[in-house]
């Protein structure tokens, strides 16, 4: 697979539907652990990881859309922190709207990749490890290291595009958006046909999925989306559409595209009735704001915070966005915005000690101050801001 740092073509634009292609299939099965997938199939596996004690099985969950006709082969992938279940509701409604009769390439669904923790409820590994800093792993290492190792040799290894599903954590929410390399084209190209509300230049980590992903020559969006062990709505319907226009960004379905909020829903309702045929219905993209930094304002004193912050709400230095009081109700100190930009994140947890992190703020390209006309690009993307319904 050839390096992400190449030039690669900027994929095609969301287009409108074409008739069903009625030439038969050419492809040759998808290979992935001991089995095969025949072209114009779905077929669920479980990649072995480990055993429990009482000797059930513990495997990695896949499943295999391998579509009739040529194109990329794509993953998906949720809860590789074990308490992020937005992600693995977007993916269940994504496939939901998939057929392989009429896919183009190969798409790998990887709903839940740390499963003890999905199981326990808890965001890392019965030994404490988080998983998304243990990549590229090692068969012969940590538990960790062997689920990543599995990971990357199974399904990212054969996959040009990835999409990492993420939401807040540590009782913390998330306003949609995407994290990826936007200095790169075809990554750029691929986070606004997504369409989340902000787009954010995230440096990769070291011991990450992304920057597995990225050195094995993939290209990888990284979507934030509500919080930890909840079904937030918003952040579901952003994701379900974001990952069905990048589909459709990469020719593998036919999609129209509509402004009508109810969109998704309809596309889902059509694949539920089992026909399988024709486009999906989308909702067009918003336009996305750009941040290339970022950062969390932390308390400056232990107490009980009441924030009147909320996610997408435009900020500028020195605005009131809440209060920390003691127990009897005694403000201790005023929360103020450090800078200018959008509330991309915010704590959600009532008592917190000094340090802690109480709202992210991403600046914003374009965003000039009060008086100063911004940026047309900027002006779309804080209107589209006012139209989302979030916490």
């Amino acid at each position: 697979m050839s390096s992400e740092a190449q030039d690669a073509p900027a994929p095609k634009r969301i287009r409108t539907a074409a008739p069903a292609r009625k030439t038969k299939p050419t492809r040759s099965s998808f290979a992935i652990g001991a089995v095969k997938v025949r072209p114009g199939h779905t077929r669920e596996i479980g990649l072995p990881i480990t055993k429990l004690v009482t000797g059930s099985e513990v495997s990695l969950p896949v499943r295999v859309v391998h579509g009739r006709h040529d194109g990329p082969v794509v993953w998906i992938n949720a809860a590789i922190h074990g308490d992020e279940v937005v992600g693995v509701e977007v993916i269940r409604r994504v496939l939901e709207t998939l057929s392989p009769r009429t896919f183009r390439g190969t798409l790998l669904a990887v709903p839940i990749v740390n499963v003890h923790g999905f199981m326990a409820g808890d965001r890392y590994l019965p030994d404490r490890r988080d998983l998304n800093r243990s990549f590229p792993g090692s068969p012969r290492g940590s538990l960790a290291g062997r689920i990543a190792h599995l990971m990357m040799r199974e399904v990212v290894d054969k996959c040009e595009v990835g999409i990492d599903l993420h939401t807040g954590s540590d009782r913390r929410t998330n306003l949609p958006q995407i994290r990826a390399d936007l200095e790169h084209p075809r990554t750029r190209a691929l986070a606004e046909a997504f369409g989340a509300p902000v787009m954010l230049h995230a440096k990769l980590r070291d011991g990450s999925l992304r920057a597995a992903a990225r050195e094995s020559g993939a290209t990888v969006l990284l979507f934030e989306g509500g919080e930890a062990m909840r079904f937030d709505q918003w952040a579901i319907e952003a994701g379900v559409a974001g990952v069905l226009r990048v589909l459709a960004a990469l020719d593998m379905i036919d999609a129209t595209v509509t402004t009508s909020a109810a969109a998704t829903a309809t596309a889902t309702a059509t694949a539920a009735a089992g026909s399988g045929a024709g486009a999906l219905a989308l909702p067009a993209p918003p336009p996305g704001l750009v941040s290339r930094r970022s950062g969390w304002l932390r308390a400056r004193r232990t107490g009980i915070v009441h924030l009147d912050a909320t996610l997408g709400q435009r900020v500028e230095v020195g605005d009131r966005l809440g209060g920390l009081s003691n127990s009897f109700g005694r403000t201790l100190r005023l929360v103020k915005a450090d800078r200018a930009g959008v509330i991309i994140g915010r704590t959600t947890a009532p008592l917190v000690n000094r340090g802690d992190a109480l709202v992210h703020i991403a600046e914003i390209e374009g965003a000039e101050p009060p008086g100063t006309p911004d940026s047309q690009a900027a002006t779309d993307g804080f209107d589209a801001l006012d139209e989302i319904q979030v916490l």
